[in-house]
């Protein structure tokens, strides 16, 4: 009776935060009206772009499916601290907007996340008393809060380290059609164009923010925001300061090109370098004892036959 008394009283504190959490207010969920104009409007309309969800909130709100994402993104509201709306859509610029992903739509999956493994801990640990089952669902609550994080981290580092590796090739491209005559903004339009890949998508971002009004300047500080790739960030840094200068964009642009090639090279020199630290473990615990079965094995076997142990 005790274990199924608390079975019960999970469920239905599960219950109650979904029912609490449902009749918050529109405010509290991080519904915004008002519309601005200009420039900020036009980068508004870009990063709405780039961040979009997959219907709009007046017609997903209307849906039962809607309601329940509200309630998940209303519970997790009350858990996170102030900031963290900013702080998803930053890491969401980092992961590259992936579809379908926007600090709303985090924040729900966080919130029903915790709702669902709590109380599915909670049910697993029953059977073995009421203290597993309270451990189990307070494991199962952490879990279910920390996986969108940890999903959302993950799609960033992938993103960054397609960003870095294709930096330099595209480099090289932008080189030869700057050399050739095009200009700089045209040379951008001719790699977003093609080339594949995330630092493609930047670039043709990167002409989208140019073209609604904002500065060549501003536009890069922004793309440099968007990463945390050291070697993008130094390329927007040299040509911000190229552009301020009068420095030619040419030479700025094979000057970086050559040094990304030669910070590749290092970069797969030094992963080169640490192989041999990275497989002295399995090869010591997987394959050094199957050797020993294969070679000393006949061996042992054929004195245990000899009756020497005997």
């Amino acid at each position: 009776m005790i274990v199924l008394g608390a079975g019960v009283g999970a469920i239905a504190v599960a219950l109650i935060l979904i029912v609490v959490a449902l009749r918050m207010p529109r405010d509290a969920i991080g519904e915004t009206g008002g519309s601005r104009t200009g420039v900020a409007g036009g980068l508004e309309a870009i990063e709405s772009v780039y961040a979009v969800g997959a219907r709009p909130a007046s017609v997903t709100a209307r849906t039962g499916r809607g309601r329940i994402m509200r309630a998940g993104g209303a519970l997790a509201r009350r858990l996170t601290r102030g900031g963290t709306m900013e702080l998803l859509q930053q890491r969401l610029d980092v992961a590259g907007n992936p579809g379908l992903w926007t600090p709303d739509r985090v924040l729900s999956f966080k919130g029903l996340g915790l709702l669902l493994l709590a109380v599915t801990g909670t049910m697993l640990g029953l059977p073995a008393g009421p203290g597993l089952a309270v451990l189990y669902g307070l494991v199962g609550a952490l879990v279910g809060f920390l996986l969108p994080d940890l999903l959302l981290y993950n799609a960033g580092l992938r993103r960054q380290d397609e960003l870095r590796r294709s930096l330099p090739d595209v480099l090289d491209l932008l080189v030869v059609s700057v050399e050739a005559g095009l200009g700089f903004d045209a040379a951008l339009s001719r790699v977003a164009r093609t080339v594949t890949g995330p630092l493609a998508g930047e670039f043709a971002r990167l002409l989208q923010e140019m073209q609604i009004g904002n500065s060549r300047e501003g536009a890069l500080q922004a793309m440099a925001e968007r990463t945390s790739v050291e070697e993008l960030r130094s390329f927007v840094t040299a040509l911000v300061q190229a552009s301020d200068l009068g420095i030619p964009i040419g030479n700025v642009l094979r000057s970086q090109a050559k040094e990304m090639r030669i910070k590749r090279r290092q970069v797969a020199e030094e992963q080169a370098q640490k192989v041999p630290v990275k497989i002295t473990m399995p090869v010591i615990g997987c394959i050094l004892p199957a050797l020993f079965i294969v070679v000393l094995g006949p061996g042992i076997l054929a004195i245990m036959h000899s009756g020497l142990f005997h």
